[in-house]
This record gives C-alpha cells, structure tokens and sequence, in this order.
C-alpha cells in the first residue's frame, strides 16, 4: 500500500514539474517574441522624412548712420535661396510596452514632426557695400542663419508637416502587421489620431 502510494505522489509530483517546466518555457517564449518584436519595429521604424524643395528671393537690407544720423550708408543684397528641407519624427522618441500577458504591443507614444535639418544654397545678386558699411565675412554667416530661418518660416504653410503626418499613419499600419504576424496585437487607443485616419487603420 505504502508503495502505492508512493508511486501516486510520485506521478503527480512529475506531473507537477511537466506542468511546471511548460509554463515556464512558454513565458520565457512570450517573453522572447516581445523582444524580437520591440528590436523588429525599431529596425523597420527607423526616420520618416518628407523632402520638400524651396526657391526663395530675399532682400537683405542693412543701414547704418553716422554724424549724429546725418549721413546713412547702405549695404544690400538680392539673395536667391535653394534649400531641401527634411521635416520627419525622431523615432527614438517613440515609446513602446510590451504587454506580455494579452500578447499586446502598447503604443504609449508617436512623436510629432519636426524639421530633422535644412540644405541651403545661397546665391547673390546685386550685392552692393556702403560707403562705410562693406560686407565682411561675419555678415554672410548671419545671412546664411537668417536664410535657413526663412525658410523654416515657410515649412508650416508648405504641407509638408501635413504629408509627414499622413506618413506617421502609414508607420502605425506598419508597426501594426508586423506585430500582427506572430499573433500579437499593436494597441494604439493611446494616440490621439484623427476620426478619419483611424478608420483608414482598423478598417
């Protein structure tokens, strides 16, 4: 009886440890496939940036006045501007948790556009000094800075922030396949996204 009995207990312990064993193997895999889908989604994600070309003219102007503001002596130049401007998200900024108990993906945070950088190309016409206020050098770097300046002055009536957006949707929809492959699910309610573009991502 007592040898019965042993061999009971010593059945339902290793049952136990099986049980035990697969438990533990499945979080370490649920735990694994987290990881691989964080490290996937930044390999993919990385910097979304919408190229937007200008061509500008500025008129740059300076005065300056000598013997009690009675004599005035003028510098200016007519300054063509080409640029490329770069407006896009820093992904790292993006914050992702894994949710390892509902196989969820949860989209804390997407960042929103910025301009990344500018390329300017300046060209000068009809560049004329004063009698005493020449050009010098320190005068075309302030002119490079005010030229890139103008032309972060135009991004926000050029669009490109609102394609960078569209861009951004696009990314989630990405984001969302990938995850949904290994049967996971990417959770944005987080996200603050436009009535519309909402139903273009769960429809």
């Amino acid at each position: 009886m007592e040898a019965f009995l042993g061999i009971i207990v010593g059945v339902l312990v290793s049952l136990g440890v099986v049980t035990y064993l697969k438990t533990l193997k499945k979080k370490q895999l649920v735990n694994a496939q987290s990881v691989l889908l964080l490290d996937k989604i930044k390999t993919v994600c990385k910097f979304i940036t919408v190229e937007g070309d200008f061509a500008e003219i500025y008129h740059y102007e300076d005065v300056k006045q000598r013997f009690l503001k009675l004599i005035s002596s003028k510098k200016k130049a007519l300054v063509v501007i080409n640029a490329k401007a770069y407006v896009g998200y820093d992904l790292n900024k993006i914050r992702l948790k894994p949710d390892t108990e509902s196989k969820k993906i949860i989209l804390e945070h997407f960042p929103q556009p910025e301009v990344l950088s500018i390329e300017t190309n300046l060209n000068y016409y009809d560049k004329s000094d004063g009698l005493f206020n020449k050009f010098e050098a320190t005068d075309l770097t302030d002119l490079h800075t005010d030229a890139k300046q103008h032309i972060k002055d135009k991004i926000p009536e050029s669009g490109l922030i609102q394609v960078a957006q569209k861009e951004a949707l696009e990314t989630i929809l990405l984001m969302q396949t990938i995850v949904e492959t290994i049967g996971w699910k990417l959770d944005y309610s987080a996200l603050k996204i436009e009535e519309s573009s909402a139903k273009k991502i769960n429809g």
